[in-house]
């Protein structure tokens, strides 16, 4: 059994990647290239290179992972590098074949349309990829090294590296082009840092009372929560108190908020969202053990 749920965990981030590669390709394919928009990041280069040089947008693509993997592998790691090459050789390979399936064909000639749907593709296909630990190759993994060496941020690193391929496309494309590139830009990284944290977000709830003992079995065998209690004195007139601590997940704010007030309708409150939680309940399986007073 153990060893089944260890393929799959292994298993799972990896069909995860190749997921947010064949998203990637298809929104590159659908949307991007159609319509022309001045697009940032490792296709936005190799569209550079081919105007100047007639080298095709896979074939470049695939030169340019496998260099930028490279530079991974020496700064990242070898465990980084193991997941991403992945991605170098999966994204320059669903793209051509994403390119021989559709050939001509447009979707739609709507440059608005293209610049949303486009933004929301990227944005969540690289949040897929990047939550499973590794990155789709190429300008995606100078952000990941700066993030490393001057924890600088990564979507802030991937707007700057976008924003300057976008400036050097104006050179032969359209104003039109490149101004829908910057919003796609806005749009594509903002869908990523949403995507990043997509289901992981639970809700930290800080209760002040005086009836922590009877608020605490209520959480613990009416929602099936931990919970931590915490000593605190009242500054005003310095009364002993407990604040009982606990996180749950969003749907269960109402039913433990109302537990609370029915047990002690003069309790305090507090509720603070969480972007992550990790542990038993959460990202590991529960594990139930006897309370001290039930030994």
């Amino acid at each position: 059994m153990e060893q089944k749920q260890s393929i799959r965990q292994k298993l799972l981030p990896l069909a995860i990647i190749i997921l947010g590669n064949i998203i990637y390709a298809l929104t590159i394919k659908l949307f991007v290239l159609p319509s022309g928009i001045a697009l940032g990041g490792t296709t936005g280069i190799a569209l550079i290179i081919e105007h100047f040089f007639g080298i095709p947008i896979s074939g470049f693509v695939l030169a340019f992972n496998i260099t930028m993997l490279c530079i991974g592998f020496l700064i990242l790691g070898k465990a980084f590098a193991l997941t991403t090459i992945v991605s170098s050789f999966c994204y320059p390979i669903f793209l051509e074949i994403a390119n021989r399936v559709f050939g001509d064909y447009v979707l739609t000639n709507d440059i608005f349309l293209c610049t949303i749907l486009g933004g929301f593709g990227i944005g969540f296909a690289l949040g897929l990829v990047i939550r499973s630990g590794a990155s789709t190759g190429g300008m995606d993994i100078p952000p990941l090294v700066l993030n490393k060496l001057f924890h600088i941020p990564v979507s802030a690193s991937l707007y700057a590296f976008d924003f300057i391929v976008v400036v050097l496309l104006a050179m032969f494309k359209p104003m039109d082009s490149i101004l829908y590139g910057i919003v796609f830009t806005f749009i594509y990284t903002f869908v990523l840092d949403k995507t990043l944290v997509l289901g992981k977000s639970r809700t930290e709830l800080k209760i002040v009372t005086r009836k922590a003992k009877e608020l605490t079995d209520a959480i613990l065998n009416e929602v099936d929560r931990g919970v931590t209690l915490l000593n605190a004195e009242t500054g005003y007139k310095h009364y002993e108190t407990q604040v009982v601590l606990s996180v749950i997940s969003n749907r269960e704010i109402a039913k433990v908020t109302n537990l609370a007030h029915n047990i002690d309708p003069k309790c305090f409150i507090m509720i603070s969202r969480v972007s992550e939680v990790r542990g038993r309940g959460f990202s590991a399986a529960k594990k139930y053990k006897k309370r001290p007073e039930e030994m």
